[in-house]
């Protein structure tokens, strides 16, 4: 009697005292100093910058410290400043906030909004317009109610609103420039001469309006009516930022920051001290020019003669946006640290950026020993040697921000915001094949035998003949802005930004919306290992499904953070590239559980047996037995209640199943399996000793 008791205490031990590892863990990396910022504005000496969360500062930059108190979203993507009121508009559902003392303490005032998804901000006087991603709204009393301004608004979504008096300009993703004379009740196009209505950014000086647009720099000197290309000297038309201090005319691009004196007539490039380079925010205080980039914040005291680095207080992260891996090489494209390689699992990552110029990388794809990078704005650089060294390969590449790469044989296909290229000769030279690809932002592509699918942000198109021609196939697609796809065997997966997961088993012909236990509508990447598909979701994390997406049953145990840019297989581990979170993995034996269903005669009664072997050690059987259809629940719990692993989260026709558990990942100890199907619940002990 004695022994067991003390057999009992033993094993009780040491479930309490081992780490368990039945979860998701952090790598190590890849970081960056600076971090991604969205956005930078001045108040007397008083500096903000918006990213993951806002950031003070009241020496001009030279030390930033944290104000988020209050704030309970922290991807932020706009601040305005109105007197002693600052407001932040956030994007992950938390709306806007408002911090009446400087931000110490904030507050939502989202009213009325439905949509709490901010992309756009501006405040004049009592005024306050914010872009939800559902239209343009006004608020007149602090965010107390909230009214639709959006008549005469058209081709998408506002991306910046200036004021000039009693006009009001408005910048659309897509249908350029608008104007309202009557606060917003009403909005006129202004687009004659405007060539891209892609609108990114407005300013005023004067009598003069700029617009920085994905085809350039335009200058308006009569409130829009006529517009002209201003662009001689820049070297990228993909133009995210404006500011101006007297003569002065600076410009954020995805190759840095540009100068004009002679109002737009003519850009000089001062990036000498810029080490990121894709600026998105510009602001003035003095005589001292911030820019907010994709590697923190920089200041220049003599008009981007030289710029300094200021990224002190600021958290060490990095958004890992892609994930490619070869044998025991794991790559990591990044958002302001260009590319990391890990060869030990995450162990370690090492940054190899010899040659790279562009340090926003978007895609990666590997093509037996060359490795090919599409950056956000200078266009695709090839290694030959596992990323020691670096060389541009754009000869006929017009479209340099490359958001999708994809490889069919010795050809490669790269997705860009100018269309689709594809090249034959290792990138030395691309061809534009966007002959009926009515929409040409591109984000993603997947090749199946001879068939190309491509993902735009106007819904998914087919090409059957190597990209010559393409055709809309959009039919049950329910949304239009395709983020990720994925091919196995006669399965094609869609993942829709605010559309979920989607699959087609007729070559895309037709599409069948499947989000059945996905909580979240915004899938952005997959991966598959065997018959398991994962998707990796923003606002929910990852998502795992054993019967094609019929159901999907959340994977997040030991996952911190929600937003997941891309999900990758390496060997016997999956990984996950998460928003100012680094790189995850998890072993696939904790995720991919073998699921049999036994022959015979259908049960007559609910039952869940012993699991064989017992004690085990590292893996056991489970059998359960069900006599009617429906919803099956099996999951392992450790002595204190914690879910470890679920085994079986999903639908099953009546009959009796034989489930494969690997504990390999956990540490020794008593652990509970629990079965749960309609209004039957039964539990079961098992000892894991190793």
């Amino acid at each position: 009697m004695k022994r067991y008791i003390l057999y009992l205490i033993l094993f009780t031990f040491c479930s309490f005292h081992s780490a368990v590892y039945a979860q998701w863990q952090k790598t190590n990396g890849p970081s960056a100093s600076g971090g991604d910022i969205n956005c930078v504005v001045s108040n007397g000496t008083s500096i903000f910058a918006g990213g993951t969360g806002i950031y003070l500062s009241t020496n001009n930059g030279v030390l930033w410290t944290a104000v988020n108190n209050g704030l309970t979203d922290l991807a932020v993507k706009s601040i305005a400043i109105s007197g002693t009121n600052i407001y932040a508009g956030t994007t992950n559902g938390g709306g806007v906030f408002l911090s009446t003392n400087n931000g110490v303490l904030w507050t939502a005032i989202n009213g009325n909004l439905t949509n709490k998804n901010v992309n756009a901000l501006a405040v004049n006087g009592s005024n306050i317009f914010v872009e939800t991603g559902l239209g343009l709204f006004l608020s007149t009393n602090n965010g107390g109610n909230w009214t639709a301004a959006n008549t005469g608004l058209v081709g998408g979504s506002v991306q910046s609103v200036v004021f000039s008096g009693t006009n009001i300009f408005a910048g659309t993703s897509g249908g350029g420039v608008f104007l309202s004379t009557n606060n917003g009740s009403t909005w006129t196009a202004v687009n004659t001469g405007l060539t891209n209505k892609l609108v990114m950014a407005l300013a005023i000086s004067g009598n003069n309006i700029f617009a920085a647009t994905f085809g350039g720099v335009f200058l308006s000197t009569n409130n829009g009516s006529n517009w002209t290309s201003a662009n001689t000297g820049t070297t990228s038309n993909l133009d995210y930022t404006l500011a101006i201090s007297g003569v002065n005319i600076f410009l954020g691009t995805v190759n840095g920051a540009f100068l004009s004196t002679d109002n737009g007539s003519n850009w000089v490039p001062i990036n000498t001290g810029l080490t990121a380079t894709t600026v998105r925010s510009l602001a003035i205080s003095g005589t001292t020019i911030f820019a907010g980039t994709n590697g923190g914040v920089f200041s220049t005291a003599n008009n981007g003669g030289l710029w300094n680095a200021r990224h002190a207080g600021f958290p060490v992260v990095t958004n890992t946006f892609t994930l490619a891996a070869s044998g025991n090489n794991l790559f990591a494209g990044t958002n302001d640290g260009g590319v990391f390689l890990s060869t030990d699992n995450g162990g370690n990552w090492n940054a190899i950026n010899s040659g790279l110029t562009n340090m926003l990388v978007y895609s990666i794809a590997i093509s037996g020993t060359n490795i090919f990078a599409g950056t956000g704005g200078g266009g695709i650089f090839l290694s030959t040697n596992n990323g020691s060294s670096w060389s541009a390969v754009n000869s006929g590449l017009t479209g340099l921000q490359v958001f999708a790469l994809a490889v069919n044989g010795s050809t490669i296909f790269a997705g860009t915001q100018a269309g689709i290229f594809y090249s034959s000769n290792s990138g030395s030279s691309w061809i534009a094949v966007n002959t009926g690809l009515t929409w040409t932002t591109v984000k993603a592509l997947a090749i199946k035998g001879t068939t190309i699918l491509a993902g735009t942000n106007g819904g998914l198109y087919i090409s059957t003949n190597n990209g010559g021609n393409w055709t809309a196939s959009n039919t049950g697609l329910q949304g239009t802005d395709v983020r990720s796809i994925v091919i196995s065997g006669v399965y094609i997966f869609a993942g829709i930004h605010n559309g979920g997961a989607h699959l087609s088993t007729n070559n895309g012909s037709s599409w069948t919306l499947k989000n059945t236990g996905l909580t979240s509508n915004f899938v952005y990447s997959y991966a598959i290992s065997g018959s398991t598909i994962f998707a990796g979701s923003w606002l929910a994390g990852v998502f795992a499904s054993t019967n094609n997406g019929s159901t999907w049953t959340a994977v997040n145990t030991g996952l911190t953070k929600m937003n997941v840019y891309t999900l990758a297989i390496s060997g016997t581990e999956l990984f996950a590239g998460i928003q100012d979170g680094g790189v995850w993995k998890r072993p696939l034996s904790e995720l991919v559980t073998s699921i049999e269903k036994m022959p015979g005669e259908i049960p007559i009664n609910f039952a869940l047996l012993q699991n064989y072997p017992n004690p085990f050690n590292p893996s056991t059987n489970i059998r359960f037995e069900i006599p009617t259809s429906g919803f099956v629940s099996l999951k392992i719990y450790d002595v204190l209640g914690k879910e470890v692993a679920a085994l079986v989260n999903e639908y099953k026709p009546a009959g009796s199943y034989d489930v494969s558990f690997n504990a390999s990942k956990l540490s020794s100890g008593i652990y509970f399996y629990k079965l749960q199907t309609g209004n039957f619940t039964s539990t079961k002990k098992m000892v894991l000793m190793k």
